[in-house]
């Protein structure tokens, strides 16, 4: 049924995605860091792996997927659905979330994050698939907002799909900040309007990233934007966390790194404190 009321969820506060080269730096900084994201993907053959145990010791761990493919056409991937309950009962993780694309189609796979035509007959569908999903998992269904670089002809823009998506399946959503930005760069839109098409009472998560080590998007090889996760969060992904969390009561919030890590695992420490300071500041850490 269609809904618009506020997403129910643990508050988790402020955490982290798991990536192996911080496990170190993790553990150390584990009083600092308020919940853990897997990447579903590289558990799917081994939900009993040791290192997931040693992570519930002190974290709670929410899993975070790659090849749902929840906006493709063709049928679910039982198989590939099946191991993904598998490790989110393994973590016991309160809710799963994917990327609102598809990643195969006709048995053929992508290998990337790719945008689907949005249109209302695709967002019935979608939401469907959205349903199913959360049935056979047991638990909540998040679905993210991708980054893109080409925009197919649509007859819906991405927010009103994507509110379409969480009315019809009453799921939510898992927004990032950084997609969000790199997209208004790339395709000219206000980021803040963006913003405000949303039902932004049914985000979930938030997913805040850098593209350099200075915070600056860097420019691709044609001029556009590109979506790294390689470097600190951006000030503008800060304002755009600060101007949702004043909005809205944020569930959880955290901090992607794909790579160029850090040295010194103070500098992430030093932004998941940031990250705390401006929830504070406007309220969305209650």
């Amino acid at each position: 049924m269609p809904t618009r009321a506020p997403i129910d969820l643990p508050r988790l506060g402020v955490g982290l995605g798991y990536r192996r080269e911080l496990h170190d730096g993790i553990l150390a900084h584990r009083d600092g860091i308020g919940w853990l994201e897997i990447v579903t993907d590289q558990f799917l053959n081994d939900p009993d792996n040791p290192l997931l145990e040693t992570l519930r010791e002190s974290f709670v761990l929410v899993a975070h997927g790659l090849e749902m493919s929840i906006g493709s056409r063709a049928p679910l991937d039982e198989e590939y659905l099946a191991a993904v309950a598998a490790v989110a009962d393994a973590v016991d993780a309160p809710w799963v979330s994917d990327h609102l694309c598809f990643t195969r189609e006709e048995g053929v796979a992508l290998h990337n994050l790719t945008p689907v035509f949005r249109t209302p007959e695709h967002a019935e569908l979608v939401a469907a698939r959205v349903r199913a999903v959360e049935e056979r998992l047991g638990r909540p269904f998040l679905v993210e907002n991708i980054s893109y670089y080409v925009d197919p002809p649509s007859e819906m823009t991405e927010p009103e799909f994507l509110t379409a998506v969480m009315e019809r399946s009453g799921c939510g959503m898992l927004l990032d900040l950084n997609n969000v930005t790199v997209n208004a760069a790339n395709h000219g839109f206000d980021p803040y309007a963006y913003l405000d098409a949303l039902p932004l009472e049914r985000v979930g998560q938030i997913h805040l990233a850098g593209n350099t080590p200075e915070g600056v998007l860097l420019a691709g090889p044609t001029g556009m934007e590109t979506d790294r996760h390689d470097g600190p969060v951006g000030e503008d992904v800060f304002a755009l966390l600060a101007y949702v969390a004043d909005r809205v009561d944020l569930p959880a919030v955290m901090i992607e790194r794909d790579q160029n890590f850090p040295e010194d695992f103070g500098e992430i420490a030093d932004e998941l404190r940031r990250t705390r300071e401006v929830l504070a500041a406007s309220g969305g850490a209650r």
